[in-house]
């Protein structure tokens, strides 16, 4: 055996990893031996590969996933930004949960008042897109940025309509109420009929939690929802602090025969 090399024991020592890591660095093809003995199946190692061993290591200890680690292995710079984006994108939504969770302790879980009310029929200019679940607030927020670049200065309030389900892809929409077509939009009619409707005040972000406190009146009460859950926009985040902005939820109750 070539005294250059290692035994996968003491190469592992040398970087840090046990040897269980290693073989399953091996499987993965991140980073095989240099040789292995035919006979014995043992793992041997070139001393220039402890760069690449610790890199793997120091990345894993950030929690880099190993696909994204193959890829700067194998010479992909910009792998480690796509990390970058999904971990602030993560953050980000633990730190809407945490305020969400600071908030039910502080004020205990939502019991805002339900009042049931009868809207029209109303013709609306739409944008629509579609979103995940953890891009909502992303896609809304380009929505209402494409609307007002249509409309201009709206004459009506803006609302935003979300689907019930919560699948992996979920239809977005921003809609205001117009008399005529907009180009770059879509014409459309929001139903009229009975709605149990609620007032959200505080951030965007935690209006699910206001949405449970309806959802949760509308079924004690025996009542079967209608989709999309509308949001109605009051407040102009521009000029009003988070957490006095005023949102109108709206779900569509079936209309008593």
């Amino acid at each position: 055996m070539n005294e250059a090399y290692l035994p996968i024991g003491r190469f592992a020592r040398l970087c840090r990893l046990s040897v269980k890591q290693l073989r399953h660095y091996d499987e993965l093809g991140l980073l095989p031996p240099d040789h292995v003995d035919p006979d014995t199946g043992y793992r041997y190692y070139r001393p220039d590969q402890a760069r690449a061993a610790m890199l793997i290591g120091l990345l894993r200890s950030i929690d880099v996933p190993l696909t994204s680690i193959g890829r700067v292995l194998a010479g992909d710079t910009g792998a480690l930004g796509g990390v970058r984006d999904r971990m602030e994108a993560d953050l980000a939504r633990r730190e809407r949960n945490f305020a969400a969770l600071e908030r039910i302790l502080a004020d205990g879980l939502p019991r805002p008042e339900v009042t049931v009310v009868r809207e029209p029929a109303r013709r609306v200019a739409v944008v629509r897109d579609i979103a995940t679940p953890d891009r909502i607030g992303v896609v809304t927020s380009a929505c209402v940025a494409r609307l007002l670049a249509a409309v201009g200065t709206p004459k009506g309030l803006l609302i935003g309509l979300f689907p019930l389900d919560l699948t992996r892809e979920l239809a977005v929409a921003v809609t205001v109420e117009t008399s005529e077509d907009v180009p770059g939009t879509s014409p459309d009619v929001l139903p009229g009929g009975l709605y149990a409707s609620v007032t959200h005040v505080g951030p965007y972000d935690q209006i699910p939690l206001t949405a449970h406190a309806l959802l949760a009146w509308v079924g004690e009460r025996g009542h079967t929802p209608e989709g999309p859950l509308r949001e109605v926009y009051v407040s102009n985040p521009v000029t009003t602090p988070q957490n006095r902005l005023v949102t109108h939820l709206m779900i569509k109750l079936e209309d008593p025969e």
